[in-house]
């Protein structure tokens, strides 16, 4: 313990005594930091607390896309949620032996990530529109970026490597915790990729043209998973061969080493990479899907294949759209994608499933031509209560204790059958399944209580449908005991998990799609009342639509979230509205999206999408998403736009 001055020591217990806090030119002086520098700035959580109190959600599967293969074993897995809580659910499913590698080592072998860059920089898409904005800045966006990477090095094999895609405005700092996080001895390169710089809005800059991105590349341990790449020479290169009597081109490495044209790999790739082309120059190319800030599959390919083997587990978790998994797919490796936003799980889900038109990664001219391998999507922190409902007995049970953080172990207080504990207390699951026509009420909080009694501590915890509680308040205390409720759906739990709650937000506009999102805790889908008007226009110069076209149009007349809260939150119709999406070929299974209309824009055109009529086949499907991830979807024929404008 560092030596404290006399003459401060009054002071510090003065401050205490008051509730106020320290000053940071405290902190050398009482704690012993075992590092020899570290970044400090407000909030910074410790790491220790960082992986107890965040909380794990569970992951409740929506739908398994298997592409004519049958099977139980593992499926990829594309997920929808905040990913700091889903990475906490990843690691418990590594201690339990549920993550592995091609070689059973557990964990995942390769991360790589794109975050948000917090950089206020304004991106542009393939229609020179704004692209998005980063809107946590300075050390709020630090912490966010390293409580993730503090779980990411946990998941990570002992011989796994991760990427991180950085800009120069916060890459330097992200070097420093990275250094904190996984020792800067784990160093392995930085890599600088050169990005060709077009010749659009950036060269119009009065300075220095940026022209490249940086990736850091940290290793878990000093001998991580590895395959050299190289590259063909080029002419230059070449010259530097000569002939020798047999007519073998050589070139000396050293005065007793020579290497040979015919036997030769070629050169090794640096970490200077100047050979991989940006969408920004290579604007045309069919592997766009439209999302901001895609990266080309030519440059998840080298890191995939440099640092994983196949059938290694890959992770991604700002899945974006899907470029990591795409390549990891191609490369046969399994994959785990996470992202918050629903335009990011729509557009690799259509991206996956039409993988096999995608381009070859060996030849660019051929099709890759295979099916996907089976993939699962959930949601983590959303969740549809009909379906967990519907879930046979022991599956709802362990998805109402992992719901709530408790531990699953069965045990017995007055021969009453117990399921669990929340912390040091006792919890029931109640079986609404078995007594379906029994209910919570304080008769039966009563009975419980005259078999418990004095058994149990000052908390005891019953896990049950709202609609089967029969009282409005959180408990009903019972001698020195609360019997509390933790009812589902409940959007808030505040008394047990002691933290706000926030849910994941959805965007707006398209400059929001890659906003950074820390939600805390878990809510329940509900259906947002939508309302709308559906007619055929003849095209009156509104849209450019083409020569002779006539356009749909959807009025949204209404469109109201159901929120549940115990602090009830107040919208205006159409407030909550975040997008439309469009799949102009419904083929009566599975979405495939074609075209994203943001509540921004729409507002400006009097909530109206618009669309040329000839793009509709058969029938349409739309889904109207608010800003709080919940859908409304709704299947059209051309012949239900029937309706007229209001004048």
């Amino acid at each position: 313990m560092p030596k404290v001055p006399k003459s401060e020591i009054e002071n510090i217990i003065s401050l205490l005594r008051e509730g106020k806090p320290l000053p940071e030119d405290y902190k050398a002086s009482l704690f012993d930091t075992k590092k020899e520098y570290e970044l400090i700035y407000a909030d910074k959580e410790r790491e220790v607390d960082i992986l107890a109190d965040t909380m794990a959600v569970p992951l409740q599967r929506i739908k398994t896309f298997r592409n004519g293969e049958s099977g139980n074993g593992w499926t990829n897995m594309l997920v929808f949620g905040d990913n700091l809580q889903v990475l906490k659910t990843l690691l418990q499913m590594k201690q339990e032996g549920k993550l592995k590698n091609a070689d059973g080592t557990p964990g995942v072998r390769l991360v790589y990530i794109d975050p948000p860059f917090a950089s206020r920089q304004e991106f542009r898409g393939s229609q020179d529109q704004k692209a998005y904005q980063d809107k946590i800045a300075g050390s709020k966006f630090l912490e966010f970026l390293r409580k993730r990477l503090v779980f990411l090095r946990e998941l990570l094999s002992e011989d796994g490597s991760i990427y991180v895609h950085l800009d120069w405005k916060k890459g330097h700092y992200v070097k420093t915790i990275m250094d904190e996080i996984f020792g800067e001895q784990n160093l392995e390169r930085e890599i600088i990729w050169a990005l060709k710089a077009a010749a659009g809005y950036k060269s119009l800059v009065n300075s220095f043209v940026r022209g490249h991105d940086t990736i850091l590349y940290y290793s878990k341990n000093e001998k991580p998973i590895f395959s050299k790449e190289y590259l063909p020479y080029n002419e230059e290169q070449l010259k530097r061969f000569t002939e020798d009597e047999n007519g073998r081109k050589f070139k000396s490495i050293t005065k007793d080493k020579v290497i040979y044209l015919d036997e030769a790999k070629g050169v090794p790739v640096t970490d200077v990479w100047t050979d991989i082309a940006s969408f920004q120059t290579v604007v045309n190319s069919p592997e766009i899907t439209g999302y901001p800030t895609q990266k080309p599959e030519v440059l998840l390919n080298r890191i995939i294949n440099a640092s994983s083997n196949p059938g290694d587990l890959v992770l991604d978790c700002f899945a974006g759209s899907g470029t990591t998994q795409a390549v990891a797919e191609k490369l046969g490796r399994r994959w785990i994608g996470v992202d918050c936003g629903k335009l990011a799980i729509y557009t690799m889900q259509k991206r996956l499933l039409n993988i096999p038109q995608s381009r070859d990664l060996e030849n660019h001219k051929r099709k890759y031509g295979k099916p996907c391998k089976p993939f699962t999507l959930y949601n983590a922190g959303l969740y549809d209560y009909k379906m967990i409902k519907e879930l046979p007995w022991e599956q709802y049970r362990e998805f109402s204790l992992s719901l709530f953080q408790c531990r699953d172990e069965r045990h017995e207080i007055s021969k009453i059958g117990l399921d669990g504990y929340l912390g040091a207390d006792s919890v029931m699951v109640f079986n609404y399944q078995e007594h379906k026509d029994a209910v919570m009420d304080r008769g039966f909080i009563d009975d419980l209580h005259k078999y418990l009694g004095n058994k149990v501590g000052r908390r005891f915890f019953i896990i049950a449908p709202a609609a089967s509680v029969m009282f409005l308040e959180d408990y009903v205390e019972r001698g020195k005991t609360k019997y509390f409720v933790l009812r589902i759906p409940y959007s808030i739990i505040e008394e047990i998990h002691n933290r706000g709650f926030t849910k994941i937000k959805q965007p707006v506009s398209e400059m929001d799609v890659n906003d950074t999102v820390d939600a805390v805790g878990f809510d329940f889908i509900q259906v947002p009342a939508v309302e709308c008007k559906y007619f055929i226009q003849n095209k009156k110069g509104q849209l450019e639509i083409g020569k002779g076209t006539k356009e749909c149009a959807i009025k949204i007349e209404r469109f109201e979230s159901n929120v549940i809260s115990r602090k009830p939150l107040e919208f205006a119709n159409l407030d909550t509205l975040s997008m439309v999406m469009l799949d102009y070929d419904f083929d009566g299974e599975v979405f495939d999206l074609d075209e994203v209309f943001y509540a921004e824009e729409l507002k400006k055109n009097g909530y109206e999408v618009r669309f040329a009529e000839d793009k509709v086949k058969k029938q349409i499907m739309v889904i109207y998403i608010d800003i709080f991830g919940n859908e409304k979807r709704e299947v059209k024929t051309l012949s239900a736009f029937n309706g007229k404008r209001k004048k």
